[in-house]
């Protein structure tokens, strides 16, 4: 069984891990030099509902991540606005570090190899052409290529390429080989309908800071700095991907994380207003590189999909993270990664396809983000369990709880204790 996984985000180092535990050769193609994508700037775990998923992932048998991820946190237990028991992870190591693992399970990584077409026979795909005119082929395909990029599209719906994290200029852009197959995309929206969402967040380098400040944050791994009056803009928090911090403390604050790097929890900020606030007189963004006026637009590029994560349409291909909905976070991006994993190797051994019961976080923010879709607005919601209208979902469906032993039993009882190893 050869499974081929399109892009090396969260997503789809899970989606490998599985089908690697499967017993299948397993092939990642990632565009760039380095894996986790956009995770490369993210850092926080558990923080709300994430907790629950995070839990449910590990009884469910796919804790490789959550493990590497948990041993790397610099603060546990951390409280911050709209945010209760935050891991805060230095993501500056976990990259090497689920490299490695990666690589211990004889997983093969293909970096610098973007994709860039398909070969497609009688709705199944049988080769992923990539950039240098070469073709890798495969029995099953997870496309993990996210939503974000590439450069004309954060010049047309946003402030301009910000040379991200993704460094689209470098290694070009993201390709949706769904499209290429000849499925149609679903575009997320903004309230105002406008393609797409503004990206997360900014990091500047600790030695940037002033010795106070830093010290304050590599002790409580968080602070909050108000905002001059004149600087205070409202109309930015409905731009932001992430709407568990569409808050309007985050408009009135600069709200800093200490994930390796200093997070600052906004989608840019002008860096001579930044640096009228005390303790940042000499502050800098390292990444984004132009975080002062712009930031990356995602969800762009998801696929229809069924809640087996395979594709409406295509016979062997699957998809997980942004590729597979609008969700935000790591968490997620490694639940569905997860489940599209073990369906390609189901699907190859020609047996039923799982579908998470909705009894679960995770089964229910994927059937959830499918059926949002087609309401008024749907393609303006953001599903995460950190945050907004999906966490207010799960405190309301008794989904949400930090007692490990009773989501055990949860699991347990659906008959579903440790599936993703059997």
């Amino acid at each position: 069984m050869k499974v081929v996984v399109i892009g090396g985000g969260f997503a789809g180092c899970q989606a490998a891990i599985q089908a690697r535990k499967m017993d299948a050769e397993v092939h990642i193609i990632e565009r760039t030099d380095m894996l986790l994508g956009v995770g490369n700037v993210g850092g926080i775990m558990r923080n709300n509902g994430r907790f629950t998923a995070s839990e449910e992932l590990s009884y469910l048998g796919a804790n490789e991540i959550i493990d590497i991820m948990d041993n790397l946190a610099l603060h546990k237990n951390i409280d911050f606005t709209g945010h209760k028991h935050a891991s805060l992870t230095d993501i500056g190591k976990a990259e090497p570090e689920i490299r490695r693992f990666i690589l211990s399970l004889g997983i093969n990584i293909h970096f610098k190899s973007r994709g860039v077409n398909v070969v497609v026979e009688n709705n199944s795909i049988s080769k992923i052409k990539l950039s240098d005119g070469t073709f890798i082929d495969g029995d099953v395909f997870i496309e993990t290529t996210g939503s974000t990029g590439p450069m004309t599209n954060c010049n047309k719906y946003g402030n301009g390429c910000s040379m991200c994290v993704l460094r689209c200029p470098t290694f070009g852009g993201r390709e949706s080989l769904s499209l290429k197959a000849g499925i149609k995309d679903i575009m997320g929206e903004r309230a105002n309908g406008t393609p797409g969402a503004m990206s997360g967040s900014c990091e500047l380098p600790r030695e940037s800071l002033s010795p106070e400040l830093l010290e304050a944050l590599t002790t409580k791994g968080v602070a909050t700095l108000p905002i001059p009056s004149e600087d205070i803009n409202l109309d930015k928090l409905s731009q932001k991907v992430c709407q568990q911090y569409a808050l309007k403390e985050f408009a009135e604050n600069v709200i800093l994380l200490d994930t390796g790097h200093i997070k600052l929890m906004t989608s840019y900020y002008p860096l001579e207003n930044l640096r009228k606030i005390p303790g940042l007189e000499n502050a800098r963004y390292i990444d984004p590189l132009s975080g002062g006026t712009s930031n990356s637009i995602r969800y762009l590029a998801s696929s229809p999909r069924d809640n087996t994560m395979k594709i409406r349409g295509l016979n062997n291909m699957f998809c997980a993270g942004e590729k597979s909905g609008f969700f935000v976070g790591h968490t997620e991006a490694m639940a569905t990664g997860a489940l599209s994993g073990f369906n390609a190797i189901k699907y190859l051994l020609g047996e039923p396809l799982l579908e998470l019961p909705r009894e679960l976080a995770i089964g229910d923010i994927i059937a959830f983000a499918n059926e949002t879709l087609d309401i008024v607005k749907g393609k303006s919601l953001r599903h995460t369990f950190s945050g907004g209208e999906y966490f207010e979902r799960m405190k309301k469906l008794n989904l949400y709880t930090t007692d490990k032993e009773k989501i055990k039993d949860r699991v347990k009882s659906l008959s579903l204790l440790n599936i993703f190893n059997n």
